[in-house]
């Protein structure tokens, strides 16, 4: 095992700064900023950490977090894992049954978060409100950090729960102590600061604040996304890295007056992660960021945000391109039972072995069994390519794929080609079912400022840069994309806008 430079990630926060160099700056998690030094940070992780034991709770047991992006949160999230207990944060933009199920699934003897999420929870669950009686957990006083055993849980996430209930990703301490140790500090002068907007509850923004806070670094932390709030806390904290998921930038994008009369020149990286990324998204981005390093990241629940990094021979990674494998990360692309070798332009499925992964699904052996292979790798489900100088490009889920016509159709594809199209800002594509064909390729598109574009001219551009079989059926015009909770696109919500009578024929 590499040897980590911690023995519990609640504890992973830098000791080479001074002690009141600022950790945090909290943007409105309850209507006003504070900001909170590492000897804050440090001196309520462990009040947290010493009221929690005090409640009676044991090493081992879980304390769920349900609540929106605040600075209780995060230092609740790392107090629990200092006194040896699980964090547990919960999507609290699924239904109530889904998150009392998550609360039952992982066996929560608590659940911490603010008034306006508490209630989702079973009342059968003690309950601490941020808003009522949190100071009344704390305790303050000398706190050493429990010494965890590298195989020992440090906290349960949940996926998203698409494809049936959200399954409980148990991560141990060692998991992402290593995956911290995997992201080095960029060379610039210290205190940089990242904003974060995505939630807390999901890896994108959790571990950007991790790895930032092992740095010595400022996490400049927002409610929830906005593009107003999110460019306006860029330019007030003149904060230099951007972290997101793409649809984030692409709405970002396309506030133009605003982004004109504001000054971003502090942005030093922009990077997404969690969803594909396409050329003219980079592009865009680049035109409003020019100094910016702009970074394509991948990662997954289950096995860790490190996978991905610069190529070994200096050469510039392809701006589309997730990047070249991490040494420190076993990959490899299986299709049809077979590892695909060289370049490959159908690629096959990411399979990876890396200190971050899973120790388990909870209480789902036989789900945990199927995403393993006999000699520890993980599937991840997700179908790249690899090109001839090794760099890799992320095609789509395994599970996202359809047949139209005996032909296979990744949407992540018809997307990225459809946004190639000087009037098209965002696309969606997702099939629907088709007596002949199997399926049916259909667009949802979110069309750029002033542009003129109808339906026809779609798939008239569709059909003259890209394979028929891949142009939409039909194309429905919307003025955004709805989001999940990851801040995605949700192409369920897409897909019941569908107006009746209106499918292919």
């Amino acid at each position: 095992m590499l040897d980590v430079k911690y023995d519990n990630q609640g504890d992973a926060l830098s000791r080479d700064v001074p002690p009141g160099a600022l950790a945090l700056i909290d943007e409105g998690g309850n209507g006003q900023e504070r900001r909170y030094s590492y000897a804050d940070l440090m001196r309520l992780t462990g009040a947290v950490a010493r009221g929690l034991l005090k409640r009676g709770l044991q090493r081992g047991d879980r304390v769920a977090i349900l609540s929106a992006n605040r600075a209780e949160f995060l230092i609740t999230f790392l107090g629990t894992m200092q006194a040896g207990l699980v964090s547990v944060p919960v999507n609290w933009k699924l239904p109530a049954e889904t998150v009392a199920y998550i609360v039952g699934d992982c066996d929560a003897k608590l659940v911490i978060g603010d008034d306006a999420r508490l209630p989702l929870a079973p009342d059968s669950v003690p309950k601490i409100s941020f808003d009522k009686d949190f100071a009344g957990l704390l305790d303050e006083g000398p706190f050493t950090p429990l010494v965890m055993k590298p195989e020992e849980s440090a906290m349960f996430l949940y996926t998203s729960g698409s494809t049936g209930r959200p399954k409980g990703v148990v991560l141990s301490h060692y998991s992402h102590l290593w995956a911290i140790s995997q992201r080095p500090r960029r060379p610039v002068p210290e205190g940089q600061r990242a904003l974060v907007a995505a939630p807390l509850y999901h890896m994108n923004g959790l571990a950007m604040c991790q790895t930032t806070f092992s740095h010595g670094d400022t996490v400049v932390l927002l409610p929830q996304f906005t593009t107003k709030g999110y460019i306006a806390a860029a330019a007030k904290h003149r904060v230099a890295f951007l972290t997101s998921v793409p649809t984030m930038i692409a709405m970002l994008l396309r506030e133009k007056e605003l982004l004109a009369k504001t000054d971003l020149s502090a942005v030093e990286a922009v990077r997404m992660g969690s969803a594909p990324i396409t050329q003219s998204l980079v592009d865009q981005t680049r035109a409003v960021f020019p100094r910016a390093v702009i970074g394509n990241g991948y990662g997954t629940t289950e096995a860790g945000p490190v996978v991905f990094g610069p190529h070994p021979d200096g050469l510039p990674t392809p701006d589309i391109s997730t990047g070249y494998p991490s040494p420190a990360v076993q990959l490899r692309l299986v299709r049809d039972g077979k590892e695909v070798t060289g370049d490959d332009a159908q690629g096959g499925e990411l399979q990876m072995k890396c200190g971050a992964l899973m120790t388990h699904y909870h209480k789902l052996p036989a789900k945990t069994a199927e995403v393993m292979t006999p000699d520890g790798y993980y599937r991840t489900s997700d179908v790249f390519r690899r090109d001839n100088n090794g760099f890799f490009y992320f095609v789509g889920r395994v599970d996202d794929m359809f047949v139209c016509g005996g032909e296979n159709i990744y949407p992540g594809e018809v997307e990225k080609m459809l946004e190639k199209h000087p009037g098209i800002d965002q696309a969606a594509v997702f099939p629907v079912p088709d007596e002949l064909k199997g399926h049916k390729p259909v667009a949802f598109v979110v069309r750029r400022k002033d542009a003129q574009l109808d339906e026809q001219a779609v798939k008239t551009y569709a059909l003259a840069n890209a394979p028929p079989y891949q142009h939409p059926r039909r194309v429905f015009f919307v003025d955004e994309m709805p989001l999940a909770g990851t801040n995605k696109i949700d192409k369920r919500v897409l897909a019941r806008q569908i107006p009746a009578g209106a499918l292919p024929e």
